[in-house]
């Protein structure tokens, strides 16, 4: 090749990338698949998303709506993902309406309600209190025993019967309504707040009523929005701080069997904090009952890893508060108990609720039910 030759080859102008025949339709493909992709990705999460949306009722939001002290911020830091959950036992559903979990609903404003939908206030039930006869002792039953054994409510005897313990959450914010509980016949299973106030004269008083007592324990539930208050066991909160908290609520009263979550729908699904609540409630000799708010939870495994005593609700009995609602949802753990032997309902301090247990709780020996603490059927699931 001459040098003539050489130089023009040089100097001609070289094609540029974008002028090559197969570029172009190279990049039309590849902004189509990424926008089939990205169109995809977003229909897939708002179809996931819709049910968790239309779940959020009323009754989640006004829970949201109740004053609560001001929570305390401890250190962060950053875990790794827990590993994969495989579960152990049968679990019952967690409750229906998404994360928020508990369901808790006090005095709701006139005019707010789900998805800015008008709803009427709530109606005043006038309640009427069964007698509670006769009064057990509130002496501990064993005293060198663990705790959720030494503070145990005496059972009626069952002669095969099955067994219904009806808990009822969120006690001690509402007085009102909570000495309105404590007046049921007993024996309920009663758990308090850990941030309520006046807990050792509250408590002792339900204690002589008959009442089984637990603590209700905040813990974190998916929804960022979602405060459960002060002293909130969190995932990513360095171990120690949650156990300080856990702590704090554990020393606020006395004479209770165990604990059981409120909300904790992301945290009960989080091994390195559950390992914190299984811990020390193995130091102190208490119960693990699992409100089952989501079919993530790890606490099952890791209360029979640590010895645990530990059980799980079946029935929430007042996802809608309506007396003939909360009689039906008394109905299935009826069902439940009778083909299981024993079921657990949860409820909260509802006027409807009140009502239907006022209504629910005299016919039970008729049905040949009985009435028994969550601690008795923790004696028949623990060897």
């Amino acid at each position: 090749m001459s040098r003539r030759e050489i130089r023009r080859m040089l100097m001609e102008p070289k094609q540029r990338f974008v002028d090559r025949p197969w570029v172009v339709p190279a990049l039309m493909a590849a902004v189509l698949l990424a926008g089939l992709g990205i169109g995809i990705g977003v229909g897939v999460s708002v179809l996931d998303g819709k049910p968790e949306r239309q779940a959020r009722t009323a009754w989640e939001k006004a829970e949201m709506a109740v004053d609560r002290p001001p929570r305390r911020e401890g250190q962060t830091v950053p875990l790794d993902a827990p590993p994969p959950f495989t579960p152990i036992v049968n679990m019952p559903a967690p409750r229906p309406g998404g994360p928020n979990d508990d369901g808790m609903v006090y005095d709701m404003p006139e005019g707010t309600g789900a998805e800015g939908d008008d709803v009427p206030p709530p109606q005043e039930v006038a309640v009427a209190v069964p007698l509670i006869l006769p009064q057990p002792s509130v002496k501990p039953t064993q005293p060198n025993s663990p705790a959720w054994q030494r503070y145990a409510v005496p059972a009626p005897k069952t002669a095969g019967r099955p067994m219904i313990a009806v808990v009822i959450d969120d006690l001690g914010v509402d007085k009102r309504r909570s000495e309105r509980v404590t007046m049921l016949r007993a024996p309920l299973t009663l758990a308090w707040m850990t941030y309520a106030e006046d807990l050792p004269r509250t408590t002792q008083a339900a204690r002589h009523r008959g009442h089984e007592l637990m603590l209700h324990v905040p813990m974190q539930p998916m929804g960022e929005s979602w405060d459960p208050g002060p002293d909130v066991l969190e995932v990513g909160v360095n171990p120690e701080e949650n156990r300080r908290r856990l702590n704090w609520g554990l020393d606020r009263f006395e004479g209770f069997v165990g604990v059981n979550n409120h909300m904790g729908s992301r945290y009960t699904g989080d091994r390195v904090g559950m390992r914190v609540v299984m811990e020390e409630l193995k130091k102190r000799g208490m119960l693990f009952l699992d409100s089952v708010t989501t079919d993530k939870s790890v606490a099952p495994e890791l209360a029979r890893n640590y010895g645990v005593p530990f059980a799980a609700r079946q029935v929430f009995i007042d996802n809608e508060q309506s007396v003939a609602q909360v009689l039906s949802q008394l109905g299935k753990a009826e069902a439940y108990a009778r083909k299981h032997g024993a079921a657990i309902a949860i409820g909260h301090p509802h006027d409807a609720t009140i009502e239907a247990l006022s209504q629910w709780l005299p016919g039970l020996d008729a049905k040949g039910i009985v009435l028994v603490p969550v601690s008795a059927i923790v004696k028949g699931n623990t060897p």
